[in-house]
């Protein structure tokens, strides 16, 4: 069965920046609202970022001025735009339709470290 696919993820020091990309499958991408989610060992899923299908965005607060999500609907591909990392946005970072649908992908880690 198909899935999303994450990558972009890596080792970054603080202060640094990533840029996470998002294939999706299937054929309704450009009508379904997306979400980044990430979740941290130890902790749950969280949401991180939603963008909808046409084109309005909503960033976490704990992330709010420093994320920034994109999409290119004939690419069927999301991103995530990740600026002064900090450690604790340390995670598994994971894309999925909003809200999320049961299959999940194997997600990009993200470590933020000195």
């Amino acid at each position: 069965q198909e899935q999303f696919v994450e990558s972009g993820g890596g080792l970054v020091q603080p202060g640094g920046s990533l840029r996470l990309s998002c294939a999706a499958p299937g054929n309704s991408f450009s009508i379904t609202a997306m979400g980044w989610y990430r979740q941290a060992p130890g902790k749950q899923r969280e949401l991180v970022a939603r963008i909808m299908y046409g084109g309005s965005t909503y960033i976490a607060d704990s992330v709010k001025g420093r994320f920034t999500i994109s999409r290119d609907n004939v690419k069927k591909t999301m991103y995530l735009q990740m600026n002064s990392l900090k450690p604790e946005d340390t995670a598994v970072y994971y894309c999925n339709t909003d809200p999320p649908g049961l299959i999940w992908g194997q997600g990009t880690q993200v470590t933020v470290s000195s």
